[in-house]
């Protein structure tokens, strides 16, 4: 015996909930800038899975009589049903987008076919399926103390000669067998997490922060070393003897002690951009900064001899690093061109800060006014012909140096019409790093905190890629059309532990994903806006206060 989310109480119920979501409390008055957010502490979700004869599971779930329980209330008042595709929550007492709440997949359940429910004492349930049983609990936590296990995970699995790197694992969701190996952008990923802890430094004052932070920093600088070629960075690279995948240009240091991987892209130069920026700024140390300056100025200067391109050993520009005219002119570059006006402009105008060179801020002005690339910039909604989210990213990381670091108002002016035309589809996705970001270039903006804290925290313990299929779900409304990889999509933000796991350069609406359980994610993207919110008390601890 089951329940079906299809049920038409649970359409109504739900179709009601998602309404009263959708509406908040007035703002205050628009020349008042919103205080920071305080941070409650919320139940946290975890899992753990044991075997039907595990002497840790109560008997009443694995005695031969055991009786089929579908629908029970836990110690909180929550109610939890069994369902023909896996396990779900209704807890009255809760803010409203976290009444509902859904379980499905091995992240959750050994299975989905939900045989038994029995509660604990502290609100949680034990739940019996075809091939296992399943432990959730909710425990108190702060966001301050999720990013303890973030930085643990990091640090035992996704630490590879400094860099952050991916985690394969060679046994389906078993940890234990964790191997970590390059990608294609362990500069921008490196970066993303060194930046995190850079702010994690200057809220804190860890002396645990500032060397990861230096440790994060000097990875990601020795990618422009490792190619041999001033300012030309490295996506990444292995010592020699190491494995590394096939893909991609690989090619080996004249010492024959490395292997690094070439045709970098824009991610890397705004990845890199981006560090060098906040590192620059909040690091202590002048040899910290000189290392920064020298660093960014050869990048800078690479980009300026070579006509706005980055180009590789064969003198030739990569597939993505363009940033010219020519290329803006192409029918590949007519598209990329608001959104690399804006890289272009950010990389030199942070040159121009870290560096103290008056040639960046002439350069620069030269690109932004006299070549119109600020004009350029506000083209987007004109140009785009769909909707990336890893070029959301990229023009995120790029904005945010930018508004740092500009004063003239007629420039400010051109670069708030830019980013309010990427907030038009980034609004609707309650993406905290991006709407931190969005506040720290428009103080004075309205923008809810209450979407982007949910986010923060529903995003799971578990990083492990779960597959995940949201797409049958009876109570899921799909978009009208996939998104650009032909992938479906929901037309209502989905929770983060209910849909695949993802960096923030990916579609938050994707409803189905997942590769099996053969890789962990790192969860840098967790850290980054969380500390970066703080930094800039956009959010603040509850207990701060």
């Amino acid at each position: 015996m089951s329940l079906d989310i299809a049920s038409p109480v649970s359409r109504t119920l739900l179709f009601v909930l998602l309404v009263s979501n959708s509406i908040s409390a007035a703002p205050p008055p628009a020349n008042e800038p919103l205080p920071a957010l305080p941070l409650p502490t919320y139940l946290s979700k975890t899992r753990t899975l044991f075997a039907l004869d595990d002497p840790s599971v109560p008997s009443a779930l694995v005695s031969q009589a055991f009786s089929a329980i579908p629908v029970v209330s836990d110690s909180r008042g929550a109610v939890w049903m069994a369902t023909s595709g896996g396990l779900k929550r209704y807890d009255p007492a809760s803010r409203t987008r976290d009444r509902w709440q859904f379980f499905a997949g091995r992240r959750w359940l050994a299975d989905n076919s939900v045989q038994a429910i029995l509660p604990d004492a502290t609100g949680g349930v034990w739940v019996r399926t075809a091939t296992g049983v399943s432990h959730i609990e909710f425990r108190p936590f702060t966001l301050e103390q999720k990013t303890i296990s973030f930085e643990e995970r990091i640090r035992l699995r996704h630490n590879r000669h400094g860099l952050v790197a991916d985690s394969r694992l060679e046994r389906p969701g078993d940890l234990s067998s964790s191997r970590p190996e390059p990608s294609d952008n362990d500069g921008l990923w490196t970066a993303i997490y060194g930046a995190a802890e850079c702010f994690r430094y200057a809220v804190t004052e860890s002396s645990d922060a500032l060397a990861l932070a230096r440790q994060s920093l000097d990875a990601v600088l020795f990618l422009e070393q490792v190619t041999g070629r001033p300012g030309y960075p490295a996506r990444s690279y292995v010592v020699k003897g190491e494995d590394h995948p096939s893909d991609g240009v690989w090619s080996d240091t004249p010492d024959g002690r490395f292997t690094w991987k070439g045709d970098t892209s824009s991610d890397e130069i705004a990845g890199h951009f981006f560090l060098y920026s906040v590192a620059f700024d909040r690091l202590p140390g002048a040899a910290e900064k000189q290392k920064i300056s020298a660093a960014a100025a050869r990048i800078a200067d690479h980009i300026l001899e070579h006509g706005y391109n980055l180009t590789g050993p064969d003198g030739k520009p990569t597939t993505w690093g363009r940033w010219s005219l020519d290329y803006f002119a192409t029918p590949a570059g007519r598209p990329d061109s608001p959104l690399n006006a804006v890289e272009l402009l950010s990389f030199l105008k942070t040159a121009a800060h870290i560096t103290g060179d008056s040639r960046y801020e002439t350069e620069y002005r030269k690109a932004a006014l006299d070549l119109g690339y600020a004009k350029i910039a506000t083209r987007y909604l004109e140009l785009r012909q769909e909707i990336n989210y890893s070029d959301e990213e990229l023009a995120m990381l790029s904005f945010y140096p930018l508004f740092r670091y500009e004063t003239d108002p007629q420039l400010l002016a051109l670069y708030r019409n830019a980013l309010a035309q990427w907030w038009r589809n980034m609004r609707r996705e309650q993406n905290p790093l991006w709407t931190f970001i969005y506040l720290t270039a428009i103080p004075a903006a309205r923008a809810d905190l209450n979407g982007p804290v949910w986010v923060l925290q529903r995003i799971p313990m578990d990083l492990i890629d779960w597959t995940v299929l949201n797409s049958t779900r009876s109570d899921v409304t799909l978009d009208a059309g996939p998104d650009r990889f032909e992938h479906p999509q929901s037309s209502v933000l989905l929770p983060p532990d209910e849909r695949p796991v993802m960096k923030w350069n990916g579609n938050p609406f994707i409803v189905d994903g997942g590769d099996g359980a053969l890789s962990e994610d790192d969860g840098a993207f967790f850290l980054l806006p969380y500390w970066m919110g703080r930094y800039h008390r956009i959010i603040e601890e509850a207990a701060a206060r």
